[in-house]
């Protein structure tokens, strides 16, 4: 799940999806007689019964899908609290239709219960331990924030943004940019955006998942992304620093919210609302993001 406005795939490319999925894992000696759409948006998320495996669907031009294979495999391998791939079959990414098909373990969901913090934190913690031991290429944070710019400063990709509303995202994106890369040093590989929404409660404890979004930054802007009591039990939190991440990550979540093709529910009201939170955000610290 993502934070970031793409858009969902029509239905025709649900239906090319679900098939190409379905023929996929029946070509691999998987047992399939019925698919189950979990999750729509950039990525179709498709159960497939009664083999129970978890597929995710792409248009093939969606390369990212091989970076991720190859983080969730070498990030299992060191014992990193992330889904696994399937291992019934061969780890790839699998082309059929016009589509990339990646397999991944189906978890069942664990009994409901609220997930405390500090297990937030913890699981989360061991995540960055995990992916500190890699040396894979990934993108910086601030090249996150710049397609965020590159949004408020195009007039038809957000034709509904007030002049006033893009003047302040415009410069809180690029004070923070700034402040933050500063501020933050070389940073290391995070996952990027491990909201709830990216973050599966099953019986195996806690496992990330959505590894595409990696990128390389302070650990803040991480932490900018859990609720926020989760830091309070992240050890080594720079808590200034922190702060700056949040009013970023509000300021590009309420961006994506504005494009003209974002398919979020209630989208509009939601970056209305998250515009307030941001000026508010902004008086409350006494940030001036036109210094």
């Amino acid at each position: 799940m993502r934070e970031g406005g793409r858009a969902a795939l029509q239905a025709p490319g649900v239906q090319r999806a679900v098939a190409a999925a379905v023929s996929t894992a029946a070509s691999l000696g998987l047992a399939v007689d019925d698919a189950v759409v979990v999750h729509d948006s950039n990525k179709l998320t498709v159960r497939l019964l009664p083999c129970d495996v978890l597929a995710r669907v792409a248009p093939v031009a969606d390369q990212v899908a091989r970076f991720e294979v190859e983080l969730a495999q070498r990030l299992a391998e060191c014992g990193s609290p992330v889904a696994a791939l399937d291992p019934r079959v061969e780890p790839g990414v699998y082309e059929r239709d016009g589509f990339v098909v990646t397999l991944w373990t189906y978890y069942e969901p664990a009994a409901p219960g609220q997930v405390s913090p500090a297990g937030y934190a913890q699981a989360l913690g061991r995540l960055h331990a995990g992916l500190r031991t890699l040396d894979v290429p990934a993108p910086r944070f601030t090249d996150r924030v710049e397609l965020a710019q590159q949004l408020v400063a195009s007039r038809d990709h957000t034709p509904a943004l007030a002049a006033a509303d893009r003047e302040l995202l415009g410069a809180t994106l690029a004070s923070l940019r700034r402040v933050i890369g500063e501020r933050g040093g070389a940073g290391q590989l995070l996952h990027g955006e491990p909201h709830p929404g990216n973050v599966l409660a099953t019986n195996n404890g806690l496992l990330f998942i959505d590894l595409e979004t990696c990128c390389r930054g302070p650990v803040e802007f991480d932490l900018a992304h859990a609720p926020g009591q989760v830091s309070e039990h992240y050890r080594g939190v720079d808590h200034g620093l922190l702060r700056q991440c949040q009013i970023l990550v509000l300021a590009m979540i309420t961006t994506w919210r504005w494009d003209r093709a974002d398919q979020l529910p209630n989208g509009r009201q939601l970056g209305t609302a998250w515009l307030s939170q941001l000026r508010a955000a902004l008086d409350r610290n006494r940030l001036d993001t036109h210094g």
